[in-house]
């Protein structure tokens, strides 16, 4: 492990372009791929790893209404970036309407002025128009997805890389997990279970005496 961190907030979603900074510093390297489950997907984190030069690698998390009623997604929908438009499952061209910043990000609207005599429209929307958003970085999201296409194997990777660490580590902290009270404490705690765990994968893949060789050098 070459780095870690303890936060108390309830999920990973804004931990993604720190860690993945914090491992870069670790590594001394400029470029890194960063493979992450869904739970970190966030598309402000994804653009600060984008820019930080970090190859992400993030599915993104089914949370959408319309698959759950058996509508169209918004996958369903391509969009045209030199016209700025989306065109819809019917063919019809769904431009751009009007721009707003919701939790601070600039999102612009899409739809087609065709929705409501549209033959398909029971399998679209409820609504009069089926409106699309589009964050002003989606492309940013659409590339990345398209790296994850070309990459199938990237969350067999991760669960190998990743998940036998932290059932590791769960096994040695026991049904209590952390033993100390406040954030700085557990911090240190924690620390401690990483260099344990690092000492001894060393010396399972080393043995005892080249890693004190190389600890001396």
């Amino acid at each position: 492990m070459v780095t870690h961190e303890v936060i108390n907030q309830g999920n990973d979603r804004a931990q993604l372009a720190s860690m993945g900074k914090q491992a870069q510093e670790a590594l001394g390297t400029g470029k890194l791929t960063a493979l992450a489950d869904r739970g970190y997907y966030a598309g402000p984190e994804i653009l600060k790893c984008e820019q930080a030069g970090i190859n992400v690698l993030v599915p993104k998390s089914h949370t959408s209404n319309n698959l759950a009623k058996s509508q169209f997604d918004k996958q369903d929908f391509s969009y045209n970036p030199r016209r700025d438009e989306y065109r819809c499952p019917a063919g019809e061209r769904a431009i751009c309407r009007y721009s707003s910043v919701e939790n601070g990000l600039l999102l612009h609207r899409y739809w087609a002025s065709a929705c409501p005599r549209c033959p398909i429209k029971a399998q679209c929307t409820t609504g009069d128009y089926r409106r699309i958003s589009r964050w002003e970085h989606e492309a940013v999201l659409e590339a990345m997805q398209k790296r994850l296409e070309r990459m199938p194997e990237a969350a067999r990777i991760r669960r190998q890389t990743a998940e036998h660490v932290f059932g590791t580590l769960k096994s040695w902290m026991g049904s209590t997990h952390f033993l100390m009270k406040r954030l700085p404490n557990v911090r240190t705690e924690m620390s401690l279970h990483v260099l344990a765990y690092n000492l001894k994968r060393a010396m399972q893949i080393l043995g005892v005496v080249p890693l004190m060789k190389a600890m001396r050098a």
